[in-house]
């Protein structure tokens, strides 16, 4: 599978702004992870751009949706990660690519979040602010915090040096992501 069919196959499903621009941006945070780990860097962008896919259509059937048509396509190691990217469904985790996704959805939906709030969105953002928010229960309540400190162990990190990979990977793309700081 090609990046342009992985867009089409996300767009053929999925219509809402906030999770159009979730799947962007954890296919980003899985492309840098793949470049960091010396892993196929198509490969993990295409597991991120599609692992919520079928969530706004069938939430319910949630992510057995995407990861059958995954499988009916030949792209089985990507349906695995697929239907594994949240620890409590138990599908087991072998590759740095099943690891890899676990570690960068919750995590980077939250420092999204984060960023949000803040008025100067991602410029300045350090590991610190995340980590003091990740403990404020009320903030982004919906984040699973053990789901992220679960995704930061399977790759064998500080959560810490998680959160400044992702940062680091988000900063360059504030403009497309509507993270700059607001105008003075």
């Amino acid at each position: 599978m090609t990046r342009q069919e992985a867009h089409a196959l996300l767009h053929e499903y999925t219509r809402g702004e906030a999770l159009l621009r979730h799947a962007q941006t954890v296919a980003w945070v899985m492309e840098a992870l793949a470049e960091r780990l010396g892993e196929d860097p198509d490969k993990f962008y295409i597991t991120g751009l599609l692992h919520d896919a079928d969530y706004e259509a069938w939430p319910e059937r949630h992510p057995q949706v995407i990861v059958e048509r995954l499988r009916q396509m030949g792209e089985d190691e990507i349906a695995h990660a697929i239907a594994g990217h949240y620890t409590k469904w138990n599908v087991p985790r072998h590759s740095l690519l099943d690891k890899a996704i676990v570690a960068a959805d919750e995590l980077t939906g939250f420092i999204y979040a984060a960023a949000l709030i803040r008025p100067t969105r991602l410029e300045g953002m350090t590991a610190k602010s995340v980590l003091k928010k990740l403990k404020t229960k009320s903030f982004a309540a919906s984040v699973d915090r053990d789901e992220v400190r679960k995704g930061a162990e399977l790759l064998g990190w500080e959560l810490r040096e998680l959160i400044e990979f992702i940062i680091g990977v988000l900063q360059p793309r504030a403009a497309e992501l509507d993270l700059l700081p607001p105008e003075a």
